[in-house]
């Protein structure tokens, strides 16, 4: 989320409202697949990939990617996951990670070039405050994919703080409709 969110407890020191997630950085079984579905399905661009690059005591393939034109939004590597499965569920760790799109219209254009694609959705939320569909990646690695309806269209309480609002469906073919 973005804007000035009223938060219902300060911490007592708070980190400067600047910050942001850089990049996130992902263990990957297999660098060719993963690259298939976020260059090939989703667009990223490749700024980074090499082979049995060393790294944490071993060596393995790395991949970065980004859009537009920042040093890598993801980065994948095999230094400790090359042919490994995906993590289970039950253990604690990543629960997802959410690819922030700037408007509704690049939203319905991620479905469509996952529905080009025939990449499976498990769910797409209207959470009041952004727009969400959420997938799997090659290696299970869940992702939401989203965009941010405008501040002034949050719902909020009468003092300002984020009610939650939303939890319905996305019409995903409405959705789509965006690109018409």
């Amino acid at each position: 989320m973005q804007g000035n969110i009223a938060p219902l407890a300060r911490a007592p020191r708070p980190i400067d409202a600047g910050v942001t997630v850089g990049h996130v950085h992902l263990r990957t079984a297999d660098i060719d697949r993963v690259r298939a579905f976020y260059v090939d399905v989703l667009g990223f661009d490749v700024v980074a990939e090499a082979r049995d690059v060393p790294g944490w005591g071993t060596t393995g393939d790395l991949l970065f990617v980004s859009a537009g034109g920042y040093h890598h939004h993801l980065g994948f590597n095999t230094w400790k996951s090359k042919d490994g499965g995906p993590q289970p569920d039950g253990v604690a760790g990543l629960h997802h990670v959410a690819l922030r799109y700037p408007s509704r219209t690049a939203l319905a254009d991620a479905v469509a070039r996952l529905r080009a694609g025939d990449w499976p959705i498990r769910q797409a939320t209207d959470h009041g405050t952004h727009e969400a569909v959420y997938l799997s990646d090659p290696d299970g690695n869940d992702l939401e994919l989203m965009w941010d309806r405008p501040l002034a269209e949050w719902p909020r309480d009468p003092l300002g703080h984020l009610t939650g609002g939303g939890g319905h469906d996305v019409d995903l073919d409405a959705l789509l409709t965006e690109l018409e």
